[in-house]
């Protein structure tokens, strides 16, 4: 609105809501450390990020006039899968190749993006009954449908994912224009600036706690990598605009928000943040056992902590 463009740039509103989950964890393990709580932390935001960047696409961006009686395919599949349930079909193939394609279907046929038709799918593919913790060592090692279904496709899916990225990031650094300014401000600027503040928002008025080992020194650090957003942007830049100069422009934001990892990297160094040593690495068990873990003050807390 302030660059007087909201008609032509107003439907890519939602392209600076995604976190790119990969890159933004190698950037974070050589920030903080790979033991650090930020990273947990930085990768349970960043996939509830790109959920509702999802989510956002499905709901803002259908790919045609709305046909929801099409959802009742989708609703009979997930029927499917509990019955496949009570017969004790334990792989994970069974679920993905009959209901999972049904309610694929349906999401297509109804208009709303088909990257969303397992959704449904994915909460009643069998799984373990206890959970060791969203990014538990331990959890590598169970085999249950579930579990089993996301070792298989781990490597294929960041395969076409990295595919992805480089068929559509295909763009003349001549397309820079108002769009990739504006996106680059809201992934550079606002992630960090929103993540801080939402956090502070949790702790203040919701009485949450910070993580065990980090300040709003790692919370800003970890906001700064978060604005890397490539993939997903890309992916709703394609579905918010057509082909032509404004759809290039967005990319190249998207595209310039590597950028982030270097703006990432500086911020850190200035804040104070270093990495955690792998001797030094420590899990943290009861929020608020100490507020420094990085650099020189990690053996200071070892030694507190004993």
């Amino acid at each position: 609105m302030l660059l007087g463009q909201w008609a032509t740039l107003g439907s890519g509103w939602a392209v600076p809501c995604a976190t790119d989950i990969a890159f933004s964890y190698l950037v974070a393990r050589l920030i903080f450390g790979a033991g650090h709580p930020a990273i947990a932390f930085l990768l349970l935001l960043a996939i509830a990020d790109d959920a509702a960047g999802l989510v956002i696409l499905a709901v803002f961006y259908p790919s045609g006039a709305l046909q929801l009686q099409w959802l009742l395919l989708s609703a009979a599949a997930v029927a499917l899968g509990y019955t496949f349930q009570k017969m004790k079909l334990n792989s994970f193939w069974w679920y993905l190749l009959i209901p999972g394609a049904l309610s694929w279907i349906g999401f297509l046929k109804s208009s709303i993006h088909p990257a969303l038709g397992l959704v449904p799918i994915i909460p009643i593919i069998p799984h373990a009954k206890t959970d060791l913790g969203i990014f538990a060592r331990e959890e590598l090692g169970r085999d249950d449908p579930l579990n089993a279904f996301e070792h298989w496709w781990k490597n294929p899916v960041e395969l076409i994912l990295g595919l992805f990225g480089l068929v559509n990031a295909g763009v003349g650094f001549s397309s820079v224009g108002a769009g990739t300014w504006l996106v680059l401000a809201g992934l550079m600027i606002g992630k960090p600036l929103g993540i801080t503040l939402f956090t502070w928002i949790a702790e203040k008025w919701f009485k949450l706690e910070i993580p065990g080992g980090m300040s709003y020194r790692h919370i800003v650090s970890l906001g700064m990598v978060a604005g890397i957003g490539f993939t997903v942007a890309l992916f709703v830049s394609t579905a918010a605009f057509p082909p032509g100069p404004t759809l290039d422009a967005v990319k190249m934001g998207a595209l310039g928000s590597f950028f982030a990892a270097v703006v990432a990297f500086v911020g850190a160094r200035m804040l104070g943040v270093r990495p955690l040593a792998s001797e030094d690495s420590m899990e943290v068990s009861e929020p608020g056992i100490a507020d420094e873990v990085a650099g020189e003050d990690a053996p200071e807390l070892a030694d507190t902590a004993a």
